[in-house]
């Protein structure tokens, strides 16, 4: 340990600040941060207060690379025994956890403040209320229950919700709405993501369902339970009213390929199609929002 220390010290300055970044994983939350514009876009937010959009941009990614530091800070040591994460900063001694430590709270507390005073509280409670649920609810119970996923999906749908809050302030139904296309969306991406590195997760006695039911038939069925829930959740900003016939179209044929994939995974479980449904997940979500927006009512 005092080996990896001296290490970490030693590490130079540009190494260092990479290692940072890592900490914060500023590309997986692109989506996160896009998300909470959709929902800042579709509660009728004002483009051009600048002031309060770029708040709001910003506070979101703060608390969003706070919690993906205290999530690799929680999890270094399974980090460690895992193939894909054994690199990260923390599991390989780059970093020294007090660093990291420091780091993770310095974003969250900046960003949680930079939503308090730079759009309103409301907004920074529910920035909050994510960043708990991760950290100090999800992240722990990864480790003892596969039920982690769904719990998991919470914090993950809340970002819309802060973009919501941030442009109208309150916790309309449209919120509500948002906030369920997007817990569903992430439980067919989770469970891809689950069966595509089960080895690993095994490895580092992670009880996700693809470790407990190894032959994926439940892995398969949830995908595609959760899958076809989203078709009428996401043609319900149609039917409220939120947005016009266009949107309800595209919608229709874009969760109607998400749902095939889901099937066609559940159907062969074998690593390709679940690779091919976490990537359709990825292209889903920021189609589906670009859709919601331009055709927002």
């Amino acid at each position: 340990m005092k080996a990896n220390a001296n290490a970490a010290v030693l590490t130079p300055a540009r190494t260092r600040t990479g290692d940072f970044i890592t900490l914060a994983k500023p590309r997986l939350n692109l989506l996160v941060v896009g998300s909470s514009m959709a929902g800042y876009a579709m509660a009728g937010g004002d483009t051009s207060q600048a002031f309060r959009l770029l708040a709001t941009i910003l506070g979101t990614a703060l608390v969003a690379g706070g919690a993906s530091a205290y999530n690799q800070i929680l999890e270094r040591k399974t980090d460690a025994l895992m193939l894909r994460t054994r690199l990260r900063p923390l599991p390989d001694g780059r970093l020294p956890v007090g660093d990291a430590l420091v780091f993770a709270t310095a974003l969250s507390a900046l960003g949680i403040a930079t939503l308090a005073a730079g759009v309103n509280m409301l907004c920074a409670i529910v920035a909050l209320a994510t960043l708990l649920s991760y950290v100090v609810v999800y992240t722990p119970l990864k480790r003892r229950t596969s039920l982690a996923t769904v719990i998991g999906a919470i914090p993950g749908a809340l970002p819309p919700v802060i973009g919501w809050t941030a442009a109208r302030e309150d916790l309309g139904q449209g919120a509500w709405l948002l906030f369920g296309i997007v817990f569903l969306w992430q439980l067919p991406h989770f469970l891809a993501i689950a069966w595509m590195f089960r080895e690993d997760y095994a490895r580092a006695g992670f009880p996700m369902l693809p470790v407990l039911e190894p032959d994926g038939r439940s892995t398969g069925r949830q995908a595609m339970i959760y899958s076809a829930a989203l078709v009428p959740l996401s043609l319900a900003p149609t039917l409220i009213g939120m947005t016009g016939r266009a949107y309800f179209a595209g919608a229709l044929v874009l969760t109607a390929i998400f749902m095939t994939l889901t099937v066609k995974f559940a159907l062969s479980r074998s690593r390709l199609d679940a690779r091919r449904l976490f990537f359709g997940s990825i292209i889903y979500l920021p189609l589906l929002w670009i859709l919601m927006i331009a055709n927002r009512v």
